[in-house]
């Protein structure tokens, strides 16, 4: 009776490894899947963000256009701004130093997105 109980506890334990093992194998090529997936979009990603093709993409299907310098305002940010300072717009920002590239507004950039 206990050789019966130990063999049949034996096969029992055998067929859950078993079924252990493929459970892991196929948690482990579906991590394989995952990583190839996330590899892809990635490139898909750093593809999506050059310049040169969002620009073309901006300039195509949306009918941008680069700003006018006349009609370029640039902005301090609130934060940075010193208390009862005054923004600079157009030309004479450029002269009084400016600000960064990034924190230029166009009205006919803004306008070119809304066509």
């Amino acid at each position: 009776v206990v050789l019966l109980a130990s063999a049949l506890a034996t096969v029992a334990s055998t067929h859950r490894s078993r079924k252990l093992f493929i459970a892991l194998e196929n948690g482990q090529a579906e991590q394989k899947r995952i990583d190839v997936e996330w590899g892809q979009l990635q490139l898909e990603q750093s593809t999506w963000a050059k310049h040169a093709l969002v620009e073309g993409i901006a300039i195509k299907e949306l009918g941008m256009r680069p700003p006018d310098a006349a009609r370029t305002q640039f902005v301090t940010p609130a934060a940075t701004a010193p208390r009862g300072a005054t923004v600079a717009t157009g030309a004479a920002a450029g002269a009084a130093g400016g600000a960064a590239a990034g924190e230029a507004l166009s009205a006919a950039g803004i306008a070119g997105a809304k066509r």
